[in-house]
């Protein structure tokens, strides 16, 4: 690399190979060579959350552990940065397993945290806001939220996106709503681009909340966010699946104004929300008035009596 691309052979140019090796899975390589170079280039705390971080992705939470007692016999000092990645590696592998040990195994690794003195920060609690979501624990998700100024931590857009998308997933619509007012308050409304509003109508539209997707579309355009093809076609789609054929119309023609290459499409409308014909015309039935319902008992009274009345029992002659 020195002779035929000029690559300087020092601590920069250890870290980005190891760094690459990290991200596309070779994290075996990556250990392999910070060791046989560390009399060269002793790692740093760079290299050392690099590693830990490369098989905490790889989900080799045994290699993990011994990477990390390794570390400590050594007398380096494992960031927050490489416990979020522990703590994200750990909430992963109980959802593929066992949600239900999920809060469990992540106290675990938060009260090894403190024993340690290793500080959360607002990523720590995103790991497990995101993990407590994605196993559709929302309400622990909103108490975890509600708690995070304890640790002397706020919230960034991260966490806002994360909850918004939850709540709207749990058909918690309004809090929803109230979460992005929320995360405007607090400085991040920036971060309310086309991208995350459109997220927040594909769930709203996949739970069927139509109505409530045109409000936040709304809210869209209000905030001078300029939806795009993808946007315009997911709501058209979606309002002819519920038969609303007038507002889809009216969607076309706003995004043709607007200059997007909008096409005409064939549109399948849903069959639960389709128009059933009348089978038949059911005739109604005429109310009883007080006469003929009289009449009618009588009738039945008279057959009664006549159905007790004795029979005259036949005699047989005797032939002489």
């Amino acid at each position: 690399m020195e002779k035929d691309y000029g690559f300087p052979r020092n601590m920069d140019a250890l870290k980005l190979i190891v760094s690459g090796l990290c991200e596309r899975g070779y994290a075996s390589y990556a250990e392999k060579m910070v060791k046989s170079l560390a009399n060269e280039f002793f790692p740093d705390e760079f290299i050392c959350d690099a590693l830990i971080k490369a098989w905490c992705v790889d989900g080799k939470l045994e290699e993990v552990k011994r990477l990390v007692d390794e570390m400590y016999r050594g007398g380096f000092e494992i960031s927050t940065y490489a416990y979020n990645a522990i703590l994200d590696c750990v909430c992963r592998l109980c959802r593929e397993k066992d949600p239900f040990r999920l809060q469990a195994e992540a106290e675990n690794v938060l009260i090894e945290m403190e024993r340690n003195g290793v500080p959360r920060d607002v990523e720590t609690f995103n790991v497990l806001i995101s993990n407590l979501c994605k196993i559709r624990k929302t309400e622990d998700a909103m108490k975890l939220f509600s708690r995070i100024r304890e640790w002397g931590c706020y919230p960034n857009e991260t966490t806002y996106l994360v909850l918004i998308k939850s709540l709207y997933q749990a058909a918690r619509v309004g809090e929803g709503d109230e979460m992005i007012d929320m995360m405007k308050s607090a400085g991040y409304g920036d971060a309310l681009d086309k991208k995350a509003y459109y997220e927040f109508l594909k769930i709203l539209c996949g739970i069927e909340r139509i109505d409530h997707a045109m409000s936040v579309f709304t809210k869209m355009k209000e905030d001078g966010c300029e939806p795009g093809i993808k946007t315009y076609d997911l709501l058209m789609g979606k309002l002819c699946a519920h038969g609303r054929l007038d507002k889809a119309n009216a969607l076309y023609k706003e995004a043709e104004s607007n200059g997007l290459p909008v096409e005409p499409k064939a549109y399948k409308v849903d069959p639960r929300f389709a128009k059933k014909k009348p089978t038949g015309v059911k005739k109604e039935k005429k109310r009883e008035t007080l006469p003929e319902k009289m009449a009618r008992k009588r009738r039945s009274l008279r057959k009664l009596r006549l159905s007790f009345v004795k029979k005259p029992k036949r005699t047989m002659r005797r032939a002489f």
